[in-house]
């Protein structure tokens, strides 16, 4: 069996690669893409304190994690397209639609 610490180790390393890419890279699918590794590296987490514990709340919480991550992907990805056809770029700097 491996231990749960292995699990934990992983999910941190998940959150620090998706943190580094949402400071580092200028691009917002990329950046989109980290807050997904991030969220998921946190869906481990419960998942293996859930399974550790012996109690099904990590895994009933990580449904309701994924659910909404579900529609922020739909939500994020149609407010993308829409810039990259206004502006015809995906770069965050250049993305100033909400500035007055």
């Amino acid at each position: 069996m491996i231990p749960v610490e292995f699990y934990l180790t992983v999910a941190a390393i998940l959150f620090s690669i998706g943190v580094i890419g949402v400071l580092i890279k200028r691009n917002a699918l990329i950046i989109f893409m980290s807050i997904e590794m991030m969220l998921n590296a946190v869906n481990l987490t419960f998942v293996s304190f859930s399974h550790h514990l012996k109690v099904l709340d990590g895994q009933v919480f990580v449904f309701f994690v994924m659910a909404v991550a579900a529609a922020e992907v739909a939500i994020g990805l149609a407010i993308i397209v829409r810039i990259v056809r206004n502006k015809d770029t995906v770069n965050v700097d250049e993305m100033n639609l909400m500035k007055w």
